[in-house]
């Protein structure tokens, strides 16, 4: 065989390697492909298409073509609107309120269920976590039936204890309201979307915090209690410590969470934010905005601000709360 024709055939085999290798190194991608192709469209492209549209004033009645740049007007006209400022003071009472409640109610009764045989503790757990699960727009409607003036059961339980001769002395003061308005006065909507919040969600903090009681060595604990600690003592200064990683995710969670309240007040007050739009939250304010007004552009721009609001609170909380407990643990 000549040296050209052996060079050429070593030529083709290296080419050939090469292809299958590079055939190889793209198999992956391959796989991932779908994936990538629907992330873009329905991740990336909407996300990249809310920024351009914060930017825009649009009707999208009219079409794409209607589209005008306005600049930062958009963010300008959400800034100054009473509506929007009224919302956000709206969320934040109900993110404290309820959030706050939730935590406190969850630590402890997280620490009596990991105290428990595995069994009971294991129903109860089920039990608390229900609600988390359940259907937000079905419970939503059930508590809209539960707070009715007239038919509701919380107002028929209040004139049942304030009749009965047990505890009458203690709910006198019932019959002197009812029919108790709990979504028509503005001084009980919030309270009340704040019940219904702290029913749902308590579960799932509950579910955490047991989860991270129980990684605590049960060496530590009963070292603690040879020391002389009494349970009080072994679950503020050992347990609640360690469990801090846990505490920071909750906390972290319930603040995205809670700033993003939509579906709950949305039933509970109709659509409208209730008298003197005292449930009026920011994520019912941006869908007004967006879909009842069609001011799209400006809806964007209320999305975005929102977006900074929730990483702003969230990095606080990394700084003065998080950095501490994961570095440690």
């Amino acid at each position: 065989m000549s040296q050209s024709a052996s060079n050429v055939m070593e030529a083709s085999s290296r080419q050939s390697i090469i292809a299958r290798l590079s055939l190889k190194a793209l198999t992956p991608y391959g796989f991932l492909l779908p994936f990538l192709i629907i992330f873009s469209v329905f991740g990336i492209f909407p996300l990249m298409f809310s920024v351009y549209l914060s930017f825009h004033e649009w009707n999208p009645v009219e079409g794409l073509g209607a589209m005008n740049y306005v600049a930062f007007e958009n963010y300008h006209i959400a800034l100054t609107d009473p509506w929007l400022w009224r919302s956000l003071k709206n969320t934040f009472w109900l993110a404290i309120t309820s959030g706050v409640a939730q935590h406190l109610v969850a630590i402890p009764v997280a620490y009596i269920l990991v105290s428990l045989g595995d069994r009971l503790r294991h129903w109860l757990t089920s039990a608390y976590f229900l609600p988390f699960i359940t259907s937000t727009v079905a419970a939503s409607l059930i508590f809209f039936n539960m707070y009715s003036p007239n038919s509701g059961i919380i107002n028929q339980t209040l004139i049942y204890l304030a009749d009965s001769s047990l505890f009458g002395w203690a709910f006198a003061w019932v019959n002197n309201y009812q029919p108790i308005r709990w979504l028509d006065d503005a001084t009980l909507i919030k309270p009340s979307i704040a019940i219904m919040v702290f029913w749902k969600y308590t579960g799932f903090n509950i579910v955490l915090y047991t989860t991270g009681l129980m990684t605590i060595p049960k060496d530590i604990l009963e070292a603690a209690r040879m020391d002389g600690a009494n349970a009080l003592r072994r679950f503020w200064h050992v347990s609640l410590p360690m469990i801090r990683p846990f505490i920071f995710f909750a906390v972290t969670m319930t603040i995205i969470g809670n700033l993003q309240l939509f579906e709950e007040p949305f039933v509970l007050t109709r659509g409208g934010g209730g008298t003197g739009q005292a449930g009026l939250t920011i994520s019912m304010y941006l869908y007004k905005v967006g879909w009842e007004w069609l001011e799209m552009g400006t809806a964007s721009a209320i999305s975005w601000l929102l977006f900074a609001l929730i990483a702003g609170c969230t990095t606080i909380q990394f700084i003065f709360f998080g950095k501490k407990g994961l570095g440690e643990h």
